[in-house]
């Protein structure tokens, strides 16, 4: 059959990149058959014909499908299919869906989708880098209005050296994983988790990035240009001039100027409810100036509050360009949890609360990465709406909310001790209290706060902080806002979250509205977030607990370990689980043993736990002459006693060894269940272990 479809191919960071049009999908508005090494990803880009009725926003949907044959697995569970999204799928969606939203038209609203199927991994090319470079053609070459493209490359660091699109082990192993997307001329996301790398090292590698997404731009042009169509008409959905005219003369800027600066969130609401009424009663003969009411009023919000910053460096709430809101923590707020934290930034608050128990209890993994099966520590953020003064059912977390969570574990995740000096799964939970921006920095405050008050060794302290961006008509004219609040991200063009130690950067998660961020507005940020993060670190944080509590709480599962010969597992486990079955029931400790023969001891009282692992050590102690046990006379016969030394371990005391005087009958000393001290004299001729008790004190 002749190939009726085009391929393009280029080389990219040493691997072949090859994207084949019109072989597949061709009913989709844009199609991309993307290979990478091995890996496989289907791209497609979809848009309906007309804009949805009665909203307010650009529909934009994102997906990212794991198919779990790419990786050769079936589904675990009785449905033996893929269900909903993993979370890796979702953090991707929104990787994806970050730089791209801000390069449709901002009165665009047609539905569009954006699918990205992986259909073969190659652990050498990771699929989520070629998804989202997929999704960037996919567009570019449909007929959706897209002012693209744009291009996303991915920075490793192993060894102290720059990997540009990291394999899946050089990925998880190194000391930065950075994702920055790129227009042709400015950067427009980035997405990162490292090792405290210091700013002027993760700028470097920013735009070492960003370098290389101008050599993909180029080629998404090359396929563009060949094989693009041309872009679809739309029905513009912006708010007329005449209608903003009209609404000056009800309510003038000064006044809207009066209404929307406040520091009080709640006085702010009010006060725009009050001048949306007069323009409701003004328009009330205007049925299609008052369906867009809601749009028109959130523009004039905007256009006055950017002005205001931008041109007078006026801040809604007062505050000085580079000042940060009152702040406030306090540690140990939750009684009877194993950690708890408050950490609040003007009207923002959250509270952290952090659970320990075994590692046994850590969060396994169905996913495309083979080498990622377990997780040890975990971040669930919760965003409920109260936090805002709003009544909604609560439909467990969404996208934002796994996001958030995601990104303040990676912040948290370079200072965690190793399983060998804290041998705990560690969960940390973010409530949300009250929310006006920048949660999510919020709760990695709090939850360096909750881990070390719960005893977590954590290497050093993380604080978390967002700044904001307010851009004029050229490049050069913009402003830099710390510790942006909820209307500064509302009517803003930025959200440049950054968090780190006093040494470095350990996460990095930026969000934009416009078409990239110049350098020097880059560098600012960062620059920005330094300085901010150090005086939460130093006067808050501190203050509030300087170092991780000794021990873990009261009320926290106590975990002992020790090293058993793998070889005597089978020892401890007993046939079909009896042996350890009966010292859980005996201690009320849990254990978990390894096939290397590492044993986890778990519990809460003490002397339980010293006494499971007392006996785990009898078990696996290879028996010689002149040891010395403690056990409980489980059987009596003519010719002896069997004592039992641990669950499972019998040995046998010969009525000759009872006792230094003579004795007709066992039971004339011992009873059932008499607890006794023996010393082992060996094994008789039947292989049973032999005890004497009257030979004790000698030893």
């Amino acid at each position: 059959m002749e190939k009726n479809y085009r391929t393009f191919t280029m080389e990219l960071a040493g691997r072949t990149l090859r994207v084949d049009i019109g072989r597949v999908g061709k009913q989709a508005n844009g199609c991309a058959f993307m290979q990478y090494g091995e890996t496989t990803v289907l791209c497609t880009a979809t848009a309906s014909d007309k804009p949805r009725d009665g909203i307010d926003f650009f529909p934009l949907s994102v997906e990212y499908e794991e198919k779990l044959y790419s990786v050769g697995k079936i589904p675990g569970g009785f449905n033996k299919r893929e269900g909903k999204a993993s979370e890796n799928a979702i953090l991707t969606s929104r990787v994806i869906d970050r730089p791209m939203r801000p390069l449709f038209p901002k009165d665009y609203r047609n539905d569009v989708t954006l699918n990205n199927m992986v259909m073969s991994v190659d652990p050498a090319c990771r699929p989520e880098l070629v998804a989202m470079i997929g999704a960037a053609i996919a567009t570019s070459i449909s007929d959706i209005p897209f002012d693209g493209p744009c291009a996303m490359t991915q920075v490793g660091l192993v060894d102290g050296e720059f990997i540009i699109n990291p394999s899946q082990e050089q990925w998880k192993i190194g000391d930065l994983n950075l994702t920055v997307a790129s227009t042709s001329e400015k950067v427009i996301m980035i997405e990162a988790g490292a090792n405290e790398v210091p700013e002027a090292k993760m700028l470097e590698a920013i735009y070492m990035a960003h370098e290389i997404n101008q050599t993909i731009i180029a080629f998404i042009n090359q396929i563009t240009a060949e094989v693009g169509k041309p872009k679809h008409e739309y029905t513009s959905c912006a708010v007329p001039a005449e209608m903003f005219d009209a609404m000056k003369e009800i309510v003038t800027p000064e006044e809207m100027e009066e209404a929307v600066f406040t520091d009080e969130k709640q006085v702010r609401e009010e006060n725009i409810k009050k001048i949306t009424e007069k323009f409701e009663e003004a328009f009330a003969e205007n049925e299609e100036w008052l369906a867009i009411l809601g749009e028109a009023v959130y523009q004039y919000q905007k256009k006055t509050v950017r002005k205001m910053i931008l041109k007078d460096h006026k801040r809604p709430d007062g505050r000085e360009i580079t000042q940060i809101r009152p702040l406030a923590a306090e540690v140990d707020l939750i009684p009877r949890v194993h950690g708890s934290a408050m950490f609040t930034r003007g009207q923002t608050q959250i509270c952290t609360v952090t659970t320990l128990a075994p590692l046994s209890e850590m969060q396994r993994i169905d996913g495309l990465d083979e080498n990622e099966v377990n997780k040890r520590y975990m971040h669930h953020y919760n965003f409920p709406s109260y936090s805002v003064g709003e009544t909604k059912p609560s439909r467990g977390p969404g996208r934002r909310e796994i996001g958030h969570g995601a990104l303040a574990e990676r912040a948290l995740i370079p200072v965690l001790p190793s399983e060998e000096e804290f041998p705990y799964a560690i969960r940390t939970v973010s409530e949300t209290f009250e929310s006006n921006g920048s949660t999510s920095q919020a709760s990695i405050c709090a939850s360096t706060m909750s881990l070390m008050a719960a005893g977590v060794p954590i290497k050093k302290q993380v604080a978390g902080i967002s700044c904001g961006l307010v851009t004029g008509e050229t490049d050069e004219d913009y402003i830099v806002l710390t510790d942006i609040q909820g209307l500064e991200d509302f009517f803003g063009d930025m959200d440049f979250k950054v968090a780190g130690t006093h040494d470095g950067i350990t996460a990095i998660q930026m969000d934009i509205k416009i078409h990239g961020l110049t350098r020097p507005i880059v560098e600012e940020a960062i620059k920005r977030t330094k300085e901010a993060r150090e005086y939460i670190l130093n006067e808050i944080m501190t203050p509030a607990i300087a170092e991780p509590r000794k021990e873990v709480g009261p009320y926290a599962p106590k975990i002992v370990s020790l090293q058993i010969d793998p070889e005597k597992i089978g020892d401890v486990v007993g046939q079909r689980g009896k042996t350890i079955n009966e010292i859980i029931a005996r201690t009320g400790v849990k254990i978990d043993i390894t096939d290397d023969g590492k044993v986890s001891v778990c519990g809460t009282d003490t002397a339980m736990m010293d006494k499971a692992v007392e006996m785990i050590k009898v078990i696996t102690t290879d028996f010689e002459e002149g040891q010395v046990f403690k056990g409980t006379v489980v059987s009596i016969k003519e010719f002896g006693a069997f004592i039992e030394f641990a669950p499972g371990k019998e040995g046998m005391v010969h009525i000759s060894k009872i006792s230094r005087e003579r004795i007709n009958h066992v039971e004339d000393v011992l009873t059932l269940g008499d607890k006794v001290t023996v010393v082992c004299l060996g094994k008789d001729k039947m292989g049973r272990i032999s005890f004497s008790m009257k030979d004790v004190a000698q030893q």
